[in-house]
Formats: structure tokens, sequence, C-alpha cells
């Protein structure tokens, strides 16, 4: 990737409305029900549109959080209504210099906020990586900008990590996507269409590149071919009869550039949800394109599992994996 980094760093608090200290920005979401103990919740945010999203809403939204745990000591909260796009910030205590931007799945019909964002930010920041958990609009929700809108949010965050990369002592080449289900949807459509122009410039952040360093997407929702697709995500991006080139331009697996970054596939073969023929298309775009990719399919796992329904199953590995794969590519 070239990348001007003399430019990227320097002077990357001058930019109006990127500053920490610019002025406050919009809390994470908020907790509908009582904390569990111990668990460290993120305090600092980063706003994506310093006057609002690029795109007009048909109808109000409220921002809503729903608690979907039984277990006053297990969070699985899902947040809806986005109308203020951010990523919170879950920063180490020791920076190894690389950065990841997670994107939580739900369908598309929510973000999920632990099992899929904090959990995961939590296990990368104990191993030195700045994580950036991200709250994307969602596209079935009214926006003008329709089925391109996370990928909109998603660019722009990319972006404005490598603009702040010097608050975060990052090295802002090495920012990676890792994205889960839906969520992994929107990572490979990041990883596939980032040199895409989804919105125009608003500022000094967006000359910047969106492409990842590399990509993870994790049992992701991959083609909107209706025999494989997940129903729901495909209904919500696209709506109820999208034509064939509709349907084309949102799979990831038949948008791979030739300069895609290097992709680590997981999926389990008994998901019931978002079926592993997903990954299996998508690893072989990325061969057909000659990218570098790394495959892991499990027996079993199902659908959904982050870390804590992979803990006592092969699959628990796949942190690790990825951990390790990311070596081999020089990211961390």
């Amino acid at each position: 990737m070239e990348l001007d980094r003399r430019t990227l760093i320097a002077g990357s608090l001058a930019a109006a409305g990127l500053s920490p200290r610019a002025g406050a920005q919009t809390p994470p979401p908020a907790a509908s029900t009582a904390l569990p103990p111990g668990l460290p919740q993120p305090t600092e945010t980063i706003d994506l549109w310093p006057k609002g999203p690029p795109a007009r809403l048909a109808a109000p939204l409220a921002e809503t959080v729903d608690e979907r745990s039984t277990d006053a000591l297990v969070t699985d909260r899902s947040v809806r209504g986005i109308t203020s796009p951010r990523m919170a910030v879950f920063r180490p205590d020791r920076p190894n210099g690389a950065a990841v931007m997670i994107t939580p799945g739900g369908g598309y019909k929510w973000i999920v906020v632990d099992k899929e964002g904090y959990e995961i930010a939590r296990w990368l920041t104990a191993r030195g990586f700045t994580a950036f958990v991200l709250f994307y609009r969602l596209p079935g929700e009214g926006w003008s900008s329709g089925p391109d809108t996370p990928l909109v949010d998603a660019q722009r965050a990319m972006r404005l990590i490598r603009h702040r990369a010097r608050d975060f002592a990052i090295d802002p080449e090495r920012v990676a996507a890792m994205g889960f289900s839906a969520g992994g949807h929107l990572c490979a459509d990041l990883a596939a269409r980032f040199a895409a122009t989804v919105h125009d410039p608003v500022d000094a952040a967006d000359r910047l590149s969106a492409r990842p360093f590399c990509a993870a997407p994790i049992y992701p929702v991959v083609s909107m071919d209706p025999g494989i697709a997940h129903p729901g995500s495909r209904s919500l991006l696209l709506g109820a009869a999208p034509s064939s080139s509709l349907e084309a331009m949102h799979s990831p697996d038949r948008n791979v550039p030739v300069d895609a970054p290097p992709h680590f596939l997981l999926h389990a073969e008994d998901d019931d949800v978002v079926p592993a023929e997903n990954t299996v298309r998508m690893r072989a775009a990325l061969k057909a394109r000659q990218v570098p990719v790394e495959t892991h399919l499990f027996a079993h796992g199902g659908h959904g599992f982050g870390l804590r329904r992979a803990i006592g199953k092969p699959v628990e590995a796949w942190p690790d994996l990825w951990r390790a794969w990311a070596r081999t590519v020089g990211f961390a």
C-alpha cells in the first residue's frame, strides 16, 4: 500500500473536528441495565462525521440498546437506530503499533455490542493491539445511501484511524479490519471496495486510503446469491426483490480487486445461519486474483461463536490462529 507516512502523521491533530480536544464525542451505546463488575467499558469514542452523516433519513430514528442476556454476569447487548456512527476505542497498556477495526455482526438488523465487539477488543488490547469497535449505520433503516450505508461508515472509519495514528501510537499503515457475520460482510466489502467512491470528501482524512492492511471476515455473510445468502441480511441490505446487478455489486466475492489485502477466513461447517459456502466462495475469488488467503474450516462451532461460545471446542483456537497468521503477513 502506498501511503505518505509523513503526511499521515504530521499535523494529524490539526484538521478541524478530528482532535480529541475539539469537542465532545457521542458516548458509546448506553447500557440498558446495570453492568457486571470488572468488565472494562469504553469511555473514549470517535464520531465519524463532524457535521452528521452524508445522507438523509426517511424518518427519525432513536438509538436503542437491548440486553438479550439473562445472566447478570454476562452482557449480550445489541444496538439499533444509530444516527451518530462512531468508534469505541480500546487502548492497550503497551501498544504494539498495530490497530484493528472491528465490525460486529447482527444481520444488518442491529449491531452486537459485547460478543463480537467489546470482548474481541479486550482480547486484542491484552496483546498490544489498539482496537476500534465500529458502530455503523444500518442499511435497512431508511438512509438515502441505501446498500452502501455501512461501507460509507467503514471507509470513513479506516481513514480516521489513519489520520489520528499519532494519537494512538500506531503505524498508519498497519490498520486491519476484522468483522463477524453481517459485520464480516462489511469487512469483506471494505477489503474489496476500499477505493470505491461512495461519498464526497468532507475533510483531510478523506484523502487517505481506506484499504485495510489485512482483513479477517469471520463466519461472514458474503454472497447475495439467494441460494446461499443469509436471507435477513440480504433483505435489509438490498430490499425484497433486488436486481441481479445489485446482488453482484454487494457480493464481495464478485468484486475482489487485484490489490485486495491479504485475508484470513474462518467458518464452521455446521453453521446453520450463514452457510460455510460463503467463505468457500470468498476463498475461491481471492485465489483467482492471486490475493494471499488463509482459510480455516471447522467441523463444529455453529454460528456467532465469537470467543465465549467457542470455549471447549477446536474452534476455540481461532484467535491465536489469526494472530499467528497476522505475523506471517507482517501485521504483528
